[in-house]
C-alpha cells in the first residue's frame, strides 16, 4: 500500500514492466501518482499491466512501449517516444527487464551466458545511459535510476553462473554510474531481490521451494509489492541523500 503521494508529476519509465517485480513497480508507482511508461518485449504483458494502474492523478498518465533492451537502436527509439509524448525524458527510470537461462557451469552454453548477459547488463546499461543522456542534454535538475540486481550477485547461485555474472555486474555498473552521474543530480542506486515470488520460481518444484524458506532467516518467500516499496522509496525525494547503495530485499537471505 502506497503510503504517500511522493511521485505525483514524474514520469517513470519501468523496463520489464509486463510481469513480475517490474508490474510491481508499476502498481506501486501509479499509486503515488507517478506516469508511468510500461516499457517490455512483450506487449500484451505490457498492456494487461497498464490496465492494471490507478489513474487520475493531477498530470497522470501512463502508456505501453516495446522494447528490447539488449538493443541500442530499441532502446533509443523508446526514450525518443517517450519525449515525444510526455514533452519530456523520464525523471525516474527503474530497470527491471531481466531473464534466466539457467545451467551448470560445466553444460552452459555460450548462447546462453552470452543472452542473459545481453539482457541483464548491457540491458541495464543501455537504459540508464539512454536516460542520463537525456536528462542531462534537457538540463533537468535531479533524476534516479534504479536497476535490479540480486543477491545472487553477491552470493552465487548454483546452476545460475550466467545470472549471477550479470547482476554482479549491474552492481559495479550501479556505483560507476552514482559516482559519474551525481554532478548531474542523477541518483543511482541498486535492489538486490531474494526469493521473490514471481513467473519465475512459479516453475520451480515445491520441494525446492521449500527449501528455499528454510534459508530465509524471515521464513518465507518474498512478494514483488516488497520490493516496489523500496524502489518507490528510492525514487522519491525521502532517499535524496542516496545514491550509489545496494539495497537488500531478501529476507536476510546470505547475512553474512
Amino acid at each position: 500500500m502506497a503510503a504517500a503521494a511522493r511521485l505525483v508529476s514524474r514520469l517513470t519509465l519501468v523496463t520489464g514492466g509486463g510481469g513480475g517485480i517490474g508490474r510491481a513497480v508499476c502498481q506501486r508507482f501509479a499509486s503515488e501518482g507517478a506516469s508511468v511508461v510500461v516499457a517490455d518485449a512483450d506487449q500484451q504483458s505490457a498492456t494487461e499491466t497498464l490496465g492494471s494502474l490507478q489513474t487520475g492523478g493531477r498530470g497522470q498518465g501512463h502508456m505501453v512501449a516495446v522494447v528490447d533492451v539488449s538493443s541500442r537502436d530499441s532502446v533509443k527509439k523508446l526514450v525518443t517516444s517517450i519525449q515525444a509524448h510526455f514533452f519530456q525524458p523520464p525523471l525516474v527510470c527503474v530497470n527491471a527487464a531481466g531473464i534466466t537461462q539457467d545451467d551448470f557451469l560445466l553444460n552452459m552454453e555460450e548462447e546462453k551466458f552470452d543472452r542473459v548477459v545481453q539482457v541483464n547488463l548491457k540491458g541495464s546499461f543501455l537504459v540508464t545511459q539512454a536516460v542520463a543522456q537525456a536528462l542531462v542534454a534537457c538540463g533537468a535538475s535531479k533524476g534516479s535510476i534504479i536497476t535490479v540486481g540480486s543477491i545472487v550477485g553477491k552470493a552465487g547461485n548454483i546452476g545460475q553462473v550466467n545470472y549471477a555474472a550479470s547482476k554482479a555486474g549491474v552492481e559495479g555498473l550501479t556505483k560507476t554510474a552514482a559516482k559519474e552521474l551525481s554532478r548531474f543530480g542523477i541518483r543511482c542506486n541498486c535492489v538486490l531481490p531474494g526469493f521473490i515470488s514471481t513467473p519465475m520460481t512459479d516453475r520451480v518444484p515445491e520441494k525446492v521451494i521449500q527449501k528455499m524458506k528454510s534459508l530465509v532467516p524471515l521464513g518465507r518467500i518474498g512478494e514483488p509489492a516488497e520490493v516496489a516499496d523500496v524502489c518507490a522509496f528510492l525514487a522519491s525525494d525521502d532517499s535524496r541523500y542516496i545514491t550509489g547503495a545496494s539495497v537488500e530485499v531478501s529476507g536476510g537471505l546470505f547475512i553474512g
